[in-house]
């Protein structure tokens, strides 16, 4: 009985430490892709994430602002981006804001709906645009386009 005891408190303390390693290894575009989010709606370069799997607030971390051109909107990423996630939904976003002409707004949600993403700014306008644009993550400063932008600058390819 008593080793009967010893190994049940054994196996749940070996399956708990692989569950908190596990969990450790996994990075913010994993926890993204986990509620059915591409990784892309996250420039590169994110340091770290909270999750609080019982209410859903994430946080996600990056070393800096970050800012770059998506089509025709300018995208700018606070060093902290904060929400609640849920699957196909990112809600009470902050940190996350879209240059329209000449202003400023803030992206408050973003939602999935089957292979669109819906973008959500101030809650009463929003623009959609296709999942498979944002499975890779763009970089600070020049976004999608950086091998283009290098391929430009570079002599040789002229």
């Amino acid at each position: 009985m008593r080793f009967s005891i010893m190994f049940l408190c054994t196996l749940v303390y070996v399956t708990i430490a692989h569950t908190i390693r596990v969990q450790e290894k996994l990075s913010a575009y994993d926890i993204l892709e986990q509620y059915d989010f591409p990784v892309g709606i996250l420039p590169k370069g994110a340091t770290g994430y909270e999750l609080n799997s019982n209410n859903g607030k994430f946080t996600a971390y990056l070393n800096q602002t970050c800012s770059f051109y998506i089509h025709s909107y300018e995208l700018k990423y606070k060093p902290t981006i904060k929400g609640v996630i849920s699957k196909d939904k990112l809600a009470k976003l902050k940190g996350v804001s879209v240059k329209v002409e000449l202003v400023w707004l803030k992206i408050v949600e973003v939602t999935r709906i089957r292979d669109k993403l819906q973008f959500s700014v101030l809650g009463i306008a929003s623009a959609d645009f296709g999942v498979d644009n944002f499975l890779e993550s763009p970089q600070c400063g020049c976004g999608f386009h950086c091998n283009n932008l290098q391929k430009i600058g570079d002599v040789s390819s002229i």
